[in-house]
């Protein structure tokens, strides 16, 4: 039994003196009320109302029983207000930078479609996203964790303005003296964007960096990813990013030959927040912002799709 279904067909009809009338105004039909009242009453052992032909009069137990059911239904209708107010009050989510506009724009009009009001936040390092969550500033965040622990994994490589004309990009290239694209003796350098700026990227970069004898000056750090991409386009550097930002930026994309670095990232979620709901619901939606679709971007070598 229904027992919140029962007491407001039981309340309704009680204000009403009335089977047909109360069971109309609780939006249900007179067989219905009925049937829910007589549940009620098998249910607490005892008649609540005298019926007669024109009237429904509650018995001495029906008006003992009257005040707690309307505190019931009365409750019921709280709670299910708070639950509607909750699911239309934004879902504060910190993402980074690298989502494109377009996409964060598909992934709030999908969200919509499920019932999630997203409030998007983005923020340009992994360790801001993580402080929003510690200080529940942001009910969620994606953050950057190594590919193990990783809900969505994208894969990372070096992109350039000129085609390398190669399937692979190996580091050790870009020695000082082994290219004829060293510009100033400097070398040509790697860029490594803040979202990036993680121990397991940059650790594995530094390292081959070291083993294959590249200048310490030839792994940079960029304050953002406007100065990354901008160095990229404007000289002989290269950037490391996804296939799906170098096709944004115009640059020729190439995984690294020696080693194979990926963005992870994983949903965490302060107190109030729910991120299986999220995963769930959205979980392709937000791989397709992060770049790590089921369609990656293709790119090409010597006109060959590879």
């Amino acid at each position: 039994m229904d027992l919140v279904a029962a007491c407001r067909a039981f309340v309704s009809v009680s204000e009403r003196g009335s089977f047909t009338v109360g069971a109309a105004a609780a939006g249900m039909s007179q067989p219905v009320a009925s049937r829910r009242v007589a549940a009620l009453e098998q249910r607490l052992g005892e008649q609540l109302f005298e019926r007669t032909s024109r009237r429904a009069v509650l018995t001495p137990f029906g008006r003992e029983m009257l005040p707690a059911a309307r505190r019931l239904v009365l409750a019921a209708e709280v709670l299910e207000q708070d639950a509607g107010s909750a699911r239309r009050r934004p879902w504060r989510l910190a993402v980074p930078d690298i989502c494109s506009p377009y996409d964060l724009a598909r992934l709030v009009a999908e969200a919509k479609e499920h019932g999630i009001v997203l409030d998007l936040r983005v923020v340009g390092t992994p360790a801001r996203r993580s402080e929003l969550v510690r200080s529940e500033q942001v009910r969620a965040a994606l953050l950057a964790v190594p590919p193990d622990e990783a809900t969505w994994s994208v894969p990372l490589g070096l992109a350039g303005a000129r085609d390398p004309g190669v399937r692979r990009l190996y580091v050790e290239t870009l020695r000082v003296g082994r290219t004829d694209r060293a510009s100033s003796g400097r070398g040509r350098r790697i860029w490594i964007q803040p979202e990036d700026d993680v121990p397991h990227i940059r650790d594995p970069l530094t390292r081959l960096r070291d083993a294959v004898g590249l200048r310490p000056s030839q792994l940079v750090v960029a304050p953002d990813l406007m100065t990354a991409a901008a160095e990229a386009l404007s000289s002989d550097d290269v950037l490391l990013c996804s296939p799906a930002q170098a096709a944004g930026l115009a640059l020729h994309w190439r995984p690294v030959g020696e080693i194979a670095p990926v963005r992870g990232y994983a949903l965490d979620a302060a107190a109030a927040g729910d991120p299986q709901r999220i995963r769930e619901r959205l979980g392709e939606a937000v791989a397709r912002c992060l770049g790590a679709g089921p369609d990656p971007v293709p790119y090409r070598v010597s006109g060959a799709r590879v």
